[in-house]
């Protein structure tokens, strides 16, 4: 791949990972389409530590404030919000390790990504439309944390989208889109860190090079300026533009699916 391309699919990784239009399908479709091969672990390693940093940097004072909160208010909404994120985080773990073998290979058909974009896009369109906007982060509870994070679980499959399952699920539970969106992101934290960990043990340096790094760093920008964009974006707007754009999308890679076999 040339610089230009390991700099495309950064900025695919880091918008597609917090827009609610899935990065892994993005990064499934784009290569199909260009008639490239699957970049491989390395690749996927280093874009997923672009968009760890980026939302660290970005929630970084949020983080400071829970972290103080577990310790110094015991008990209270404010310092169980750290373990409710925990909590949140174990339904990902566990089915993301059962099926890490089939997400790698069996999910990444094009035409099983085109389908759950379209089929996710009516979902979260459902719980758009559904939306009561009553309540904010500091209602957070127990249950509230497995429901999200058995949402979450779902993005496994490329096309339904980490933050596009937790903002539909925060939705359906009556969260306002901001505070649903905070909370997506706060959650993607230890799951995106722990995805790392995971791919990071098995990364091999001698294999870094520009191109690499360049993702890295179009990752990290990109992600940042995603996340600002989303936050502000669901203070006074809906989802459709982005559910209209992954139907779309999911159509486009159909027809070529189908046209690449007739």
């Amino acid at each position: 791949m040339t610089l230009l391309e390991y700099i495309f699919l950064g900025l695919i990784q880091g918008v597609g990972e917090f827009l609610p239009i899935s990065s892994s399908a993005h990064l499934v479709i784009f290569p199909y389409f260009l008639g490239r091969e699957y970049q491989g672990l390395q690749f996927d390693v280093m874009l997923h530590l672009g968009t760890l940093l980026a939302i660290i940097i970005f929630f970084f004072r949020d983080w400071i404030k829970i972290l103080k909160d577990a310790v110094q208010k015991p008990g209270t909404s404010e310092g169980n919000f750290l373990w409710l994120l925990v909590l949140a985080t174990v339904p990902a773990g566990v089915i993301g390790l059962a099926f890490e073998k089939q997400a790698e290979e069996i999910f990444r058909n094009p035409f099983l990504v085109a389908a759950n974009l379209i089929f996710f896009s009516f979902v979260i369109l459902w719980a758009d439309k559904k939306a009561k906007n009553s309540r904010d982060a500091s209602s957070f509870s127990a249950k509230d944390a497995l429901l999200l994070g058995l949402a979450q679980s779902i993005a496994i499959l490329p096309g339904a989208s980490r933050s596009g399952m937790t903002i539909m699920a925060a939705l359906f539970l009556g969260y306002k889109r901001f505070d649903a969106a905070r909370i997506s992101f706060l959650m993607a934290t230890p799951v995106i860190l722990g995805a790392g960990l995971l791919e990071a043990g098995k990364l091999d340096l001698s294999a870094l090079d520009s191109g690499l790094a360049a993702a890295f760093i179009s990752s990290l920008f990109f992600g940042i300026f995603s996340i600002k964009f989303l936050m502000d974006y669901l203070k006074d707007k809906n989802l459709t533009p982005f559910i209209i754009y992954r139907i779309a999308l999911g159509a486009g890679v159909f027809w070529k699916y189908i046209s690449d076999r007739t």
